[in-house]
């Protein structure tokens, strides 16, 4: 390789110490890649080593903006599931109260048809009670009345004239008594 180097540095400086045109496609094509190259090493040095600073930061900065959204995140994260587990305790809460409300109401609901029950067996029983007695008024009253008819047809049967004119007798002398004592 030093050599081909070494050749085409003579080829291009003639004896004279002038400058010649190479005309060899390969070795022109050396000593261009070779310039370039240099150049490149030589000039980008500054720029390249700015470029991969600036590169650098960036990407330091991306990362430590990255890092700074992962803590944010997981603290958004923590508060969530906090929120979440008082969502549940508080559901929970809910459900208890909820089911015990139930209940209770539940409970009011029997005792009141209880009460309800009791009241109308109360009244159920007074009426019972209101409607024997009518019946047995009713029924002194037929009674009553049948015993009154038996007696009367009784001594219309038993009585005859001889025995109303004695009743009436014993009547008078009553009435008599009656007026002397006063």
């Amino acid at each position: 390789m030093v050599d081909a180097i070494d050749s085409v540095i003579t080829a291009h400086w003639s004896i004279a110490g002038g400058f010649a045109l190479n005309t060899n496609p390969l070795e022109t094509n050396l000593i261009n890649l070779g310039a370039v190259l240099a150049l490149l090493v030589y000039l980008g040095r500054g720029v390249l080593s700015n470029s991969l600073d600036n590169r650098e930061r960036t990407i330091l900065g991306t990362i430590r903006d990255a890092e700074a959204r992962y803590g944010e995140a997981a603290e958004r994260l923590n508060q969530a599931r906090t929120r979440l587990r008082k969502a549940k305790i508080r559901a929970d809460e809910i459900r208890v109260s909820g089911i015990a409300r139930v209940q209770r109401e539940k409970q009011e609901l029997i005792d009141s048809a209880d009460g309800d029950l009791k009241r109308l067996e109360h009244s159920r029983n007074a009426t019972i009670s209101f409607e024997g007695q009518k019946a047995i008024e009713q029924i002194r009253q037929q009674v009553s009345r049948l015993a009154l008819e038996r007696a009367l047809g009784s001594l219309n049967i038993r009585s005859n004239n001889e025995l109303q004119l004695r009743m009436i007798d014993q009547n008078i002398g009553l009435l008599k008594g009656v007026e002397r004592n006063d």
